[in-house]
């Protein structure tokens, strides 16, 4: 009877380490002023995601493409199809700037930050663009309140409570 016990209390243990243990990683989309998850993902080392909109000067789209790095997120670069204010028109210390063929303009930066906040706006349509799928940010929350984007690591069953995208 003991070693049945003894297995049976090793698998309890082996299934709350791979329920309960952080050892996944999520994308999650929060409400700034709450603080509440809007929406979340299971990524992984390397796995890339876009935010795009509407420029608010120019009126012409920007891809931003990000990184999941660690516990953080690296903006890898913007491409854009047309100069405006606030847009990169040179490379500098911050990052490189390429024509690309068909026209595009990319900026590449590879700087790494702990978060990234987006105030949604009213006219700028922003997208998130991740695991092929496509999810307005106005779906998340009103124009005009901000999101912030991070990379956790979190539990399995965390990660399934919240209802995270696999």
């Amino acid at each position: 009877m003991r070693p049945r016990l003894g297995l049976g209390l090793l698998l309890a243990g082996i299934a709350s380490a791979v329920l309960f243990w952080p050892w996944t990683k999520v994308l999650e989309v929060t409400a700034v002023a709450t603080g509440d998850v809007r929406w979340c993902a299971c990524v992984a080392e390397g796995d890339e995601f876009v935010l795009s909109f509407i420029h608010s000067v120019n009126r012409r789209p920007v891809h931003d493409t990000l990184r999941v790095r660690r516990e953080h997120i690296v903006i890898v670069k913007s491409r854009y199809d047309s100069f405006g204010a606030g847009m990169p028109g040179t490379s500098d210390e911050e990052g490189t700037f390429t024509i690309l063929p068909g026209g595009w303009i990319e900026w590449t930066v590879n700087r790494e930050v702990p978060e990234i906040t987006v105030r949604v706006g009213r006219v700028a349509n922003h997208i998130l663009s991740i695991k092929g799928r496509e999810i307005p940010l106005a779906d998340l929350a009103e124009p005009g309140s901000a999101l912030s984007f991070r990379v956790r690591s979190n539990s399995l069953f965390s990660a399934m409570k919240g209802r995270c995208v696999p």
